[in-house]
């Protein structure tokens, strides 16, 4: 990949070439940036650097970042960041937890609390609620609406990119999307977050770059920070992350209509008692 990038060099615009000496000075880093802030970091655009790509023949970024990795990080790295082949159940142990850990770590360092204030006002007041999330971000949707249904605000989730689309159109002013992707490049989520503002609702971005798509169509931004490769097809270490912050915005939620959680929460409760022994 980098061979081809410099046998292009000269056929590139200006403006593409400052992409391409980014990626042959600094490949490795690429791999954990968004398009945007690969553009923010090259001063050019978001369109650039897709251009950049499509001149080596590539659909895209994603796909881009997919056939850079692969002459640059080894397969089983897709696998998990840390681990290795030959690792004995120990190391697999410390090393899973270890990137848990700091991917909890470093999200509370980096999740901005007025954002997050942000999001607790227009969720508390939310009259619907929708989670929207693709692939393993759609499990994270579903976790949340587990989490919220018992709160006494209507809300569901969505992980269908049709139904997404559909269902944000008739939204209303008062309503709220919360749209959690770790790539923060799904076209599907960043139609529909256009789809749902045009509607008048409130949106949330759950991202793991605030430089993205995802976040620049989103009125709140929350950032998971992790050092996960975001091409990745079963993310690990930001999923737990992304976790985290259902569980952030549940509980503060739940104490801002603390009669009503509270009420519903013991209704759940003895709904419960005959299913189990």
């Amino acid at each position: 990949m980098l061979a081809l990038i410099r046998e292009k060099l000269d056929n590139l615009r200006q403006s593409e070439r400052r992409v391409a000496s980014f990626v042959l000075e600094k490949p490795e880093d690429v791999l954990y940036l968004s398009v945007s802030e690969v553009a923010d970091r090259t001063g050019t655009s978001d369109p650039t650097v897709i251009r950049f790509c499509r001149a080596l023949g590539l659909s895209g970024f994603q796909e881009f970042k997919i056939e850079l990795a692969r002459h640059l990080v080894p397969p089983y790295k897709s696998i998990h960041e840390e681990a290795e082949a030959g690792d004995e159940p120990a190391a697999l142990i410390r090393k899973v937890f270890t990137a848990n850990s700091q991917a909890l770590a470093e999200t509370m360092q980096v999740l901005d609390p007025a954002e997050v204030g942000r999001a607790l006002a227009a969720l508390e007041r939310a009259g619907r609620i929708e989670f929207y999330g693709l692939g393993g971000s759609g499990m994270v949707a579903q976790d949340a609406y587990h989490k919220f249904f018992r709160l006494g605000i209507p809300c569901t989730a969505l992980i269908d990119p049709h139904m997404q689309v559909m269902s944000a159109a008739i939204l209303k002013p008062g309503d709220v999307v919360v749209a959690i992707s770790h790539s923060g490049s799904s076209k599907d989520i960043v139609e529909s977050l256009h789809v749902a503002r045009g509607a008048g609702a409130t949106t949330i971005g759950i991202v793991s770059h605030q430089a993205c798509p995802v976040a620049a169509a989103a009125d709140i931004k929350l950032c998971c920070h992790t050092r996960e490769i975001a091409f990745k097809p079963e993310p690990m270490s930001s999923r737990i992350a992304q976790l985290s912050v259902i569980d952030v915005l549940a509980v503060g939620v739940a104490l801002r209509r603390k009669e009503v959680a509270v009420e519903n929460l013991g209704k759940a409760r003895r709904a419960l008692v005959q299913k189990r022994y």
